[in-house]
């Protein structure tokens, strides 16, 4: 597998410190190291390579932004440029990174008691310990505030019941982040693996994001302990999963570009040696639109991506903006996939090349955490001030 060289068009690297620049060029060299031999093997049996956790907790991918507790504490575009390294390797080593990261131990961090933290954390950021974030339920997705999920105070813990769907690594998690209605407010709660009455089941015939544990997690008369309240989750209803997948979804914005780059070399490398009517591919003119188009959309997403991550940085950073780049790195990670299937012919269609595998993941990252039409609305309504949502 000869290395990946990146995709800059822009000089997009200077304006990078040497810091952020060293942790890309770490864990691309990982991901064309040891995930890009390995994947495909992977997406066919419908497996993750759990092989490769205790390898990402080393290089410090897990929980990367985190500060303490044995936790690198890197800057936003640190941060970012690990995740588009690891989508570049495929979308599931990504999401694995994000949900253990930004939707565990970020709420951990932001809203858990101190004793939540230091049982946590410190596992979490070194493999040792999985985690899951239940939100998403079968007849909620994008209005999650709908949830049937409830949570009743009984005196001496809280009784858990309802389901969740769609959770990534959720079949195996140690403890998963589930949000509940409790007097009609919206809480978090640490439901550890074991519990009574809280089991999982996986999903099984995906076409896409194989490469990754999708889980459904049900809730029959779950008896949690008080301590297992996330205590800053009390009062702040909505706002706790969503600050949450706002630190997820900018992790997404800069993995959908790392896939399309992947695809744009993928085509860039096929066009070079593919020969039809005694030229390569690369010097036809339709080839070259394409390539130029795929790359000058790469240089876009890189460029605001970097934006916003500085603004993350400065404390500026507005959920829009992330919706912003989510809605930008997924739709267009997904048309360079696509473009780039179609480039390869026939070959696009086998996991010879990765193209198709991206491609197909991509349509569930595109979904996820906020779909294009629901990141397309929040923007809305920043530019305008007005809600196109249901009140």
């Amino acid at each position: 597998m000869e290395p990946f060289e990146g995709v800059d068009y822009m000089n997009f690297d200077s304006l990078l410190t040497e810091e952020e620049r060293m942790i890309r060029d770490t864990a691309r060299e990982w991901v064309s190291r040891r995930v890009a031999p390995i994947i495909e093997e992977h997406h066919r049996n419908a497996t993750f390579p759990d092989e490769l956790i205790p390898e990402m907790a080393e290089l410090g991918f897990l929980g990367a932004s985190i500060e303490g507790y044995g936790c690198p504490g890197l800057g936003g575009v640190a941060y970012g440029l690990i995740m588009q390294e690891l989508e570049r390797g495929d979308s599931g080593l990504r999401s694995f990174a994000s949900v253990q990261g930004g939707l565990v131990m970020y709420p951990i961090f932001s809203y858990g008691s101190e004793e939540q933290k230091d049982r946590w954390l410190p596992p979490m950021g070194e493999g040792k310990a999985i985690g899951c974030f239940g939100l998403t339920e079968p007849d909620f997705g994008s209005h999650a505030e709908g949830m049937i999920t409830r949570a009743e105070d009984k005196g001496d813990h809280y009784l858990l019941n309802g389901a969740k769907m769609w959770i990534t690594n959720g079949c195996v998690a140690d403890v998963a982040v589930v949000w509940a209605k409790i007097d009609g407010r919206v809480m978090g709660f640490l439901v550890e693996k074991g519990t009574p009455g809280y089991s999982t089941r996986r999903q099984k015939h995906k076409f896409s994001l194989r490469a990754s544990v999708t889980s459904e997690l049900i809730l029959q008369d779950v008896k949690i302990p008080k301590e297992n309240l996330l205590p800053g989750t009390e009062n702040i209803n909505m706002k706790g999963p969503l600050s949450c997948l706002t630190q997820a979804r900018y992790g997404i914005a800069w993995g959908a570009i790392g896939a399309g780059m992947a695809c744009y070399d993928a085509a860039l490398k096929y066009g070079a040696d593919r020969i039809q009517f005694g030229r390569p591919l690369n010097s036809f003119q339709l080839y070259q639109r394409k390539l130029a188009e795929m790359i000058t959309e790469i240089t876009k997403g890189q460029l605001l991506n970097l934006q916003v991550g500085r603004l993350k940085e400065a404390g500026k950073m507005h959920p829009s903006h992330v919706s912003m780049a989510k809605r930008n790195g997924c739709y267009w990670g997904l048309e360079i996939a696509r473009e780039a299937r179609d480039m390869l012919g026939a070959n696009g269609i086998t996991d010879e090349y990765v193209v198709g595998r991206h491609m197909c993941n991509l349509e569930s990252v595109k979904t996820y955490e906020g779909t294009h039409d629901i990141h397309t609305m929040i923007i809305g309504q920043r530019v305008t001030g007005l809600s196109a949502f249901a009140n």
